[in-house]
């Protein structure tokens, strides 16, 4: 006990300043919101991690301690300052897309930014106290270290015994002290330990998945892990990277083993517009009684857009989604999704320009874990080339500036024949990823564009706050497409085909429901899969293209009432381009007169999607 009271003392202010440590950068990485608040169990979560590892070290011999307290220091310290530098700067702690830039920075860039970005007045920001408090520990062991080389030279030169000093009654009162302390840090330790367990078994779970999308479909529970230090976030983003990595590897191992037989270029011109968060229950075109796609309606009774009546999407979280809907993975399919082919590569190799376009799957300090899980991928270099000729390099804050992307790289890049430039290439893809109806409704269109009021919706069973922002996501469908229509503007002369598909639907304040939004419960419910995975889904065909393709015409008109889910998506794309390649199962093509339309469509592989509807709409008539 006395050794360990002897350690103890050594080792205080190790915790004193981790905790310290631990409180302050919990603080000031607090967003400047309404309704931001910190983490509930910070103080007793903290509490415990400190308190254990300071036992862990007491229980060293001194000489090693030590040294492991100058590394903790050093890493916990660099770790702080860098996740409060990053949330100043770019608005954002430590994230795996953050980690990933830095692992792609060179020397000259590190150099370029830190003369950029580092200032004095950084010291007198929520840095400084981190800062400040790394000064007073420094002092503070300076203080210590001078103390007790004193009480040495003391002790060498004076004989006198712990009686004559009154020493020994110190040394009692001391022990004493030490021990009460012990014992109340003790006590709130075990009261400590529930909230602390339960966080550390989520962490640990979520440490221990094997692939990027199981990780992200883990924070979607309201049992995931909080990430309240520095260090956990710095834990994540490594292990994120990690898994991203083994899939990335896959994916660039295939990029060499595709092939193509022969393409038709049978549309010279497909454009792939990708849409989020669309409930199809509030499109006009699908019977909404408010009118939100006036101009997708308009070109529907002209006949030139075929709006598809039974489509679903396989997940209700975008980067799953994407990930089926760029390979040629479909749910059932042996292996993973990055043992496939992804469709880009194929169009290119067959001759066709892709230009990619997205409004957010761009690497950004700021990027939440959902979109790095979806575009890791797809912003890989290696990958970004094997796929992409041309592709935007900044996000828009509305999606009208995708617009402007394009026709800027029209005029830097130019693409296919009707460019009027040296490409040989025979045909032209282009894939234009909305930002959509994505959460904050309110910011998803300008508001000289809001057309829709409180006053315009007759729902006693709503609040007004509720009414709100349902007429603020109407306003986002009304935006989107007007983005749609213009898309379509920029291809009508050509001989084209512009497919529209978003990612999954989106739950807003449905008959009798006060909630908008995604729920990402285990089980899918009739209700979930009424809003959040039926999705509108329609081809447009331009005028040209119904004169020189009539017979594929034809095809898409009759295909409209089949049942499909979009996961197979990158077999249609292939049809309408006359690609002949090993990769293509015309099975899974809703084109194809071998089109196996009985196809179990299972949501998030879990869930028979039509026997969760037969249930559901048997229940609904009894």
């Amino acid at each position: 006990m006395r050794y360990l009271l002897q350690n103890i003392k050594k080792n205080v202010a190790f915790w004193v300043f981790m905790y310290v440590l631990g409180i302050v950068t919990a603080y000031v990485v607090l967003p400047n919101t309404r309704n931001a608040k910190i983490y509930d169990h910070l103080y007793t979560e903290l509490f415990v991690d400190v308190t254990v590892l300071f036992l862990f070290l007491s229980l060293l011999p001194q000489k090693i301690s030590v040294w492991i307290k100058r590394l903790f220091y050093l890493i916990a310290y660099t770790v702080a300052i860098v996740d409060v530098y990053c949330f100043i700067k770019f608005g954002s702690t430590l994230t795996p897309t953050m980690l990933l830039l830095v692992g792609e920075t060179n020397a000259q860039e590190a150099g370029e930014f830190l003369k950029s970005y580092l200032s004095a007045d950084i010291i007198f920001s929520k840095l400084g106290w981190v800062l400040l408090v790394m000064v007073v520990h420094v002092i503070w062991s300076i203080f210590l270290s001078r103390k007790e080389k004193g009480v040495g030279r003391k002790e060498n030169t004076t004989k006198l015994r712990p009686e004559e000093t009154g020493e020994s009654s110190k040394t009692h009162h001391t022990n004493l002290l030490t021990r009460v302390s012990l014992l109340l840090s003790l006590i709130a330790f075990i009261f400590s330990l529930t909230d602390y367990w339960q966080n550390k078994v989520a962490f640990y779970r979520l440490m221990s998945y094997q692939t990027i999308g199981e990780v992200e479909h883990e924070l979607t529970e309201k049992t995931r892990a909080e990430l309240y230090q520095p260090l956990y976030r710095l834990a994540f983003s490594i292990r994120a990277n990690q898994l991203t990595a083994k899939q990335v590897q896959k994916l660039i191992t295939g990029i060499d083993k595709v092939q193509v037989d022969s393409c038709a270029f049978t549309t010279p011109h497909i454009v792939l517009i990708i849409g989020e968060s669309y409930n199809r229950y509030h499109a006009q075109l699908y019977g909404y009684e408010k009118p939100t796609t006036p101009r997708q309606l308009r070109r529907a009774r002209q006949g030139e857009l075929i709006a598809y009546q039974d489509v679903v999407a396989p997940w209700n979280l975008t980067s799953f989604v994407f990930k089926y809907l760029f390979s040629l993975y479909t749910v059932g399919d042996k292996g993973e999704w990055c043992n496939y082919p992804l469709f880009p590569e194929i169009f290119r190799q067959a001759g066709y320009h892709v230009t990619f376009l997205t409004n957010q799957f761009l690497p950004q300090a700021k990027e939440a874990v959902y979109d790095f899980s979806g575009g890791f991928f797809l912003n890989n270099p290696t990958l970004s080339n094997a796929m992409f000729d041309a592709r935007n390099e900044k996000l828009s804050y509305f999606d009208e500036g995708l617009l402007k992307d394009w026709d800027q790289l029209i005029r830097e890049y130019g693409g296919a024949k009707v460019r009027g430039n040296e490409d040989t290439k025979k045909g032209e893809l282009t894939i234009v990823h909305l930002k959509g109806q994505h959460l904050d409704y309110r910011t998803r269109s300008p508001k000289n564009r809001w057309h829709f009021k409180q006053e315009d919706y007759n729902r006693p069973d709503l609040r007004p706050a509720e009414i709100q922002r349902l007429a603020y996501y109407d306003n986002a469908v009304l935006y989107n497409d007007s983005i749609v229509d213009q898309v379509i503007q920029r291809v009508e002369d050509e001989q084209a085909v512009v497919i529209y598909v978003p990612d999954h639907g989106e739950e807003c304040y449905g008959e009798g429901v006060h909630f908008c939004g995604r729920m990402h419960s285990t089980e899918i419910t009739g209700r979930l899969a009424h809003e959040e995975f039926d999705i509108p889904f329609w081809i447009w065909c331009s005028r040209s293209f119904k004169t020189e393709q009539s017979a594929l015409f034809d095809t898409i008109v009759k295909a409209k009432n089949r049942r499909y889910m979009t996961d197979a998506l990158p077999f249609l794309l292939l049809h309408l381009a006359g690609i002949h390649s090993p990769d293509y199962r015309e099975e899974l093509d809703i084109l194809s007169p071998q089109y196996y339309e009985m196809r179990p469509r299972i949501l998030k592989n879990t869930t028979d999607y039509d026997e969760v509807k037969l249930k559901n709409n048997k229940s609904s008539k009894e």
